[in-house]
């Protein structure tokens, strides 16, 4: 079997015979490194305050808590060939835009369709209805969406209020018009037995005002992947996943993380949940009951394409973590390539408390009472606090982590095993939420950390974008340098910039900046 980082340059030919890159899912592939290969346009040399910036800006309605999308030559109804920008708003809404330019008739959308109708009573879900204003001031569409190439179809959750009730869909929408395909959209219903709070004593229904829609989508082997948690940790809230198939919108598999107690929720930040070659499926749950046969708070789960639990590792800490608020899954977990040595398959993932994990993906371990001996390295205190994701480049084999109240760490991956102290630092504090990077790339040349400081989101503050080179993560640019002309707009917390064909793609509380070369 070929090493995953050969794989990884075999699709970077393919990309570069294709000319242009895709970007279809959260954080640019389904093991969730984070990494465009295929940039040759963007490098060290070219980006910086001179050559690079903002080129242009679309207006939104709403928040963008995902991240955009990209595709290059799309046929569009009506409206010729072109590269397109997906963005979705927490106003319920999904835009196409031209991924280039903004003048003439691409200063309006190519399509843009909104799932809400107030003047028949259908909106979206005040962040008073959630009794929660960690998403504010509306909940529409949280969690990234994921599109199918192959089918050109754009799979998106949307959570509306319809004269008092609280409704959640699966839309399957066609990415050349936003019509509506498969027969969708479908109504997001389920039911699991289990004694937990929330339900009648025998069973647990979904709930789809309580649950938070907040991980991206995954497409896997023609099934979509869909995460909840709970909107703060009030309610009756679970940990809920659910597949759908992809060419039918049928509900195919339910998992409930913690069935017989409370909580446990999949968020991570955003992040989606992982997927390794062979259908596996990883995530990471949030605070939540734990009894390791049933309720699986604090835990990273691996589960299979029918959502069976396989195997787990828990943190000897669970109690402590789960009691202090210190959620494992707090960010998302990375699957790497495959490792010489005695664990080829490994996960990597850091949480709240600003502690690695590297886990064999064979053998995650489970629950060892006395300790976390049974993983393969854990080393505490190596970031802030972590409500991101790290990214890989395959290029020099080195994790990036932007914990909170921290800057950007570099960590070396050698035989397996990462270096207990970082071999890079950035220079500029990253305060609470920290950031989850991205990387472009021309294969193992030329790498780049994008990264968005949203630390400010709180007093709807600016957003900075920040690149830094990535052997050494000495600072390229910043938003900041040329004063207001590249300041993307209000920061939104867990953002992940997109880098596809020469530009950088950047979500604002109602605006898409796009930058690129002057």
């Amino acid at each position: 079997m070929l090493a995953a980082g050969v794989c990884l340059l075999c699709s970077l030919e393919v990309a570069r015979a294709g000319a242009q890159v895709r970007v279809t899912t959260y954080h640019n592939d389904n093991s969730r490194t984070g990494q465009n290969l295929a940039e040759s346009i963007l490098n060290p040399s070219n980006v910086n305050r001179r050559n690079f910036g903002k080129l242009f800006a679309q207006n939104l309605d709403g928040y963008a808590y995902a991240q955009p999308l990209y595709l290059p030559n799309v046929s569009i109804s009506g409206r010729g060939t072109h590269n397109v920008v997906f963005v979705a708003t927490e106003h319920d809404s999904v835009y196409a835009f031209d991924a280039d330019s903004n003048s003439g008739s691409n200063a309006i959308p190519l399509w843009k369709v909104s799932f809400i109708n107030p003047s028949a009573g259908i909106t979206t879900i005040s962040s008073n209805d959630a009794t929660c204003y960690d998403i504010v001031p509306e909940i529409g569409i949280t969690g990234t969406p994921v599109i199918d190439p192959s089918s050109g179809t754009l799979y998106v959750v949307a959570k509306t209020k319809e004269n008092g009730s609280f409704v959640q869909r699966l839309h399957a929408l066609n990415v050349s018009s936003g019509k509506e395909k498969f027969g969708g959209p479908v109504v997001i219903q389920a039911s699991v037995p289990g004694t937990g709070l929330g339900g009648n004593g025998t069973s647990i229904p979904f709930q789809p005002l309580i649950a938070n829609q907040r991980p991206g989508l995954l497409l896997q082997d023609g099934v979509v992947y869909i995460g909840w948690a709970g909107h703060c940790d009030g309610g009756p809230a679970h940990g809920w996943l659910m597949a759908y198939s992809a060419s039918t919108l049928q509900q195919k598999a339910v998992f409930n993380s913690t069935p017989n107690g409370i909580r446990g929720g999949f968020w991570a930040a955003g992040a989606a949940p992982a997927a390794d070659s062979l259908g596996n499926i990883f995530m990471a749950t949030g605070n939540g009951d734990f009894d390791e046969v049933s309720d699986f708070g604090d835990s990273m789960l691996k589960l299979s394409s029918s959502l069976q639990r396989e195997d787990y590792f828990t943190p000897f800490n669970q109690g402590a973590l789960n009691v202090n608020d210190v959620d494992l899954g707090s960010g998302g977990i990375l699957l790497l390539p495959d490792q010489q040595g005695a664990h080829s398959h490994l996960l990597v993932q850091a949480a709240k408390e600003g502690k690695i994990y590297l886990v064999d993906r064979d053998h995650m371990g489970g629950f060892n009472f006395n300790g976390d001996t049974q993983i393969v390295q854990e080393i505490p205190y190596a970031v802030g606090g972590m409500w991101s994701m790290p990214a890989y480049w395959v290029g020099n084999q080195t994790l990036y982590f932007l914990g909170s109240n921290d800057v950007l760490r570099a960590f070396a991956l050698n035989n397996g095993l990462l270096s207990t102290t970082p071999v890079a630092l950035g220079n500029t504090e990253f305060f609470f939420p920290g950031a989850t990077p991205s990387i472009s790339a021309n294969g193992t040349a030329h790498g780049i950390i994008w990264v968005l400081q949203n630390d400010q989101f709180a007093i709807s503050g600016r957003g900075i974008l920040r690149a830094y080179d990535a052997t050494n993560l000495v600072e390229l640019y910043n938003s900041d340098q040329n004063g207001r002309r590249d300041i993307p707009g209000p920061a939104v917390k867990f953002t992940v910039p997109t880098v596809a064909n020469g530009k950088v793609y950047v979500g604002t509380e109602n605006s898409l900046s796009v930058y690129g070369l002057h």
